[in-house]
């Protein structure tokens, strides 16, 4: 038995070196960075093979722990057999970054715990992905999905990664994603890392999976693993969570520590879970929700973390709740405009008490003074999170842009850095500048935004269609956005849930409900119901493009 289980690991470790082929290594301290980039292919239509854990749920594979049907082992090698069969081959989705060359050693531990204590939690022995923006001090780097911080060491786990390690989560490994969280060019395709590649979209691979946490959300949508985290800023959970027919959930900020993950912004930037269900979703929140004394903004949850958010998960949770329509957020697409309706009235059905329209005078009004706030804190922000790295080659913003000119041929091959150029352009954040921005933008989109639409009305929640479908990848001219509506919540800090909504072409598309700071519980409940009654998630087909007929 010995013998047959070393062949099967050995087996297992060649597939991952194989898929890492592409990576980037490090070596004595200094980074290797070969052409990572394949030459553009016309994508090809792929016959996927069955798969016995699609759609597999957190309660379903506990349960499976539990009588023996599965072990930690077996489940993490039929998800790293199914990612070698269409992430890097077949359909090539190029979600995953880098897979976790301790995964089984850890799926045996996870094992021998399960039978001589039990589990830890519902999330004992459960394969997690997790964004490569996210620090593992562990064998796994951690880059943004930039060639520059390749061979980087970071000083501890993210809070984020400790609290599924302590969960007894099994960390798979790390997904593509838009590099620096698409906060590079304003000409970007979404998915895109210079250490990646081009993330791909499951439902038509021609077309893009949103970000910036567009690995995250391809993986869960294509049965890679059960549930992944990934990172908002504005839109970067729920974006790619609407292009890949999932749950995103972007949690207040402040509920779950952003310590350890590479930022953008301390006034947005947020972790959360990315699930197909919303089951899975409240589960993995759970998790992920504490208090750090490494991020301040956790201080202001005390007294709001819930013990259990799947205790909020009522099929008759839309019965009695107030919500409010925010039509200024509709009417960029035809198609979607018809599935919001729908949802509307099946909102009543539910028994919800639906207002429409909700207007809110300031949409719209705050995005430029959003983008001056970005720019100012990812500055400061970033420079703080180099400096506390072990080892790296930078150590600044500028750094940053030094290495990417230098690397041109690989980092700015298909679009530019000027987002960094006008960051690093700005100012310190004690600067009058900044404080005048920062405070225009928390009072539209609270005071004069969701808080005051919410007073006025009477409201739990407000809804809106969460963007658009999934536009054909542009390495030329970058995305394509239509509409969102994730902007006002992102800008608050407040909480967003997104839930699958339906179809478009056989393109997934989302409805978003949100709120109040702190009301996670509430709008679980809330979007459980809505999704226990339509049951919209269906699982991608891997086509090569839509049919128009």
């Amino acid at each position: 038995m010995a013998k047959k289980d070393d062949n099967k690991e050995s087996a297992l470790a060649e597939s991952r070196r194989q898929f890492l082929k592409a990576s980037v290594t490090a070596t004595a301290g200094a980074a290797l960075i070969p052409e990572l980039l394949a030459a553009q292919t016309q994508p090809k239509n792929h016959t996927v093979a069955s798969f016995d854990l699609d759609e597999i749920t957190i309660e379903q594979l506990q349960q499976g722990f539990k009588t023996g049907k599965y072990t930690v082992r077996g489940i993490a090698e039929k998800y790293l057999a199914r990612i070698d069969a269409i992430d890097r081959k077949g359909p090539g989705l190029n979600a995953i970054i880098e897979l976790n060359p301790d995964a089984l050693r850890l799926a045996d531990e996870l094992d021998k715990e399960l039978k001589a204590k039990g589990s830890r939690s519902p999330l004992h022995g459960v394969p997690v992905l997790i964004k490569d923006n996210i620090a593992t001090a562990d064998r796994l780097q951690t880059t943004a999905g930039s060639l520059a911080l390749v061979g980087a060491k970071v000083p501890r786990d993210a809070f984020a990664a400790t609290r599924l390690r302590e969960a007894g989560a099994l960390i798979l490994g790390k997904t593509n994603l838009s590099e620096w969280a698409n906060f590079r060019s304003t000409h970007a395709t979404s998915g895109w890392s210079g250490r990646g590649g081009q993330t791909n979209s499951p439902y038509a691979l021609d077309r893009n999976p949103s970000g910036s946490s567009s690995g995250s959300g391809v993986a869960v949508a294509a049965n890679l693993c059960a549930v992944a985290v990934g990172t908002e800023t504005d839109g970067s959970i729920t974006s790619p969570a609407n292009n890949n027919g999932i749950v995103g959930i972007k949690p207040t900020v402040g509920l779950v520590s952003r310590s350890g993950i590479v930022p953008i912004s301390h006034t947005q930037d947020t972790a959360g879970p990315m699930a197909r269900t919303v089951a899975d979703a409240a589960a993995l929140l759970t998790v992920l929700a504490g208090i750090d004394p490494r991020d301040e903004a956790t201080a202001a949850a005390k007294g709001h973390i819930e013990r259990d958010y799947t205790t909020f998960l009522d099929p008759s949770g839309l019965k009695g709740m107030r919500l409010g329509v925010v039509r200024q957020y509709a009417g960029y697409n035809l198609d979607i405009d018809r599935l919001f309706d729908d949802a509307i009235m099946l909102l009543k059905k539910a028994g919800a008490e639906v207002i429409d329209p909700v207007v809110i005078t300031t949409i719209g009004k705050f995005d430029a003074q959003e983008n001056d706030v970005l720019q100012y804190e990812f500055k400061t922000d970033l420079a703080a999170y180099l400096g506390g790295l072990q080892s790296s080659s930078v150590r600044t913003l500028k750094d940053i842009i030094d290495f990417n000119e230098k690397h041109r041929g690989q980092e700015l091959k298909y679009f530019g850095q000027e987002i960094m150029l006008q960051s690093e352009a700005r100012g310190p954040l004690t600067s009058d500048g900044y404080k005048q921005v920062l405070a225009e933008c928390g009072r539209m989109s609270r005071e004069e935004g969701i808080d005051g639409a919410m007073d006025k009305n009477r409201l739990d929640a407000l809804i809106a269609p969460t963007g658009n479908p999934a536009w054909p990848t542009d390495l030329i001219n970058g995305d394509h956005f239509t509409g969102s509506c994730t902007t006002l919540a992102a800008v608050a800090g407040y909480p967003h849930i997104t839930v699958p909504m339906g179809f478009v072409y056989g393109l997934p598309a989302g409805i978003s409900f949100f709120g109040r700071a702190w009301s996670e519980g509430k709008l679980i409940s809330i979007a459980f119901a809505y999704e226990q009654a339509t049951r919209h998630r269906k699982p991608p087909q891997f086509p090569a493009t839509i049919k128009l007929t």
